[in-house]
């Protein structure tokens, strides 16, 4: 268990628009306030990303998703199923959240991490984060605080202390329109989601 310190020292960096990183259950992840374009700006630098990526929407409780995306009775279905999880859901975004984090497309993608200690971080800091891999664009993902301070060096606000349990990205479905698309299937199967709205186990 970590300190409130170290919450402390990581809420008053995104509070300055500094990028932070922390493990999740699939890989680090580099995170700024989802409202702050300064940082947003700073963190597609940081990971020399082209622009017309989204990131995801990451929360510390599933009742917060509504705020800022639309969920439907089968979207909630998902939600309670699955979250926190290795999933990442796709919304249609509320008017709250920024377009430039969207992209103008309208859509957000939403994930809760299952790492007990990640959630409080992310309820600590009041604010959801937009969430991408620790990495530089297309290299491999830090799988530890170690590996984020030798790629990142300075660069970074504040390097959460830990490692990554590691393991598949997260598993990413499409709620936005009538059919549930599966944009990539990881550890939770498609036949999982499909039968989580249907009702059954």
């Amino acid at each position: 268990m970590h300190s409130i310190k170290e919450f402390e020292i990581a809420k008053n960096a995104l509070e300055n628009s500094q990028v932070i990183s922390f493990p999740t259950e699939t890989v680090m992840g580099l995170g700024v306030y989802y409202d702050d374009e300064i940082a947003y700006n700073l963190l597609n630098q940081i990971k020399r990303r082209p622009e017309d990526k989204p990131y995801t929407l990451m929360l510390g409780d599933s009742n917060e998703i509504q705020k800022f995306a639309f969920v439907s009775d089968r979207d909630q279905k998902i939600i309670d199923r699955f979250m926190p999880g290795m999933v990442t859901i796709l919304l249609k975004a509320k008017n709250n959240v920024p377009t430039y984090v969207t992209h103008g497309t309208g859509v957000i993608g939403v994930r809760i991490p299952n790492l007990s200690e990640i959630i409080e971080l992310l309820n600590y800091v009041k604010k959801p984060l937009l969430v991408p891999s620790a990495n530089r664009s297309g290299e491999k993902p830090c799988m530890s605080s170690k590996e984020v301070e030798q790629v990142f060096k300075n660069e970074l606000g504040y390097i959460y202390p830990g490692e990554a349990i590691g393991g598949v990205p997260s598993t990413i479905v499409d709620l936005t329109g009538e059919e549930v698309k599966i944009l990539r299937e990881g550890p939770i199967s498609r036949q999982e989601i499909i039968s989580a709205i249907k009702g059954g186990n």
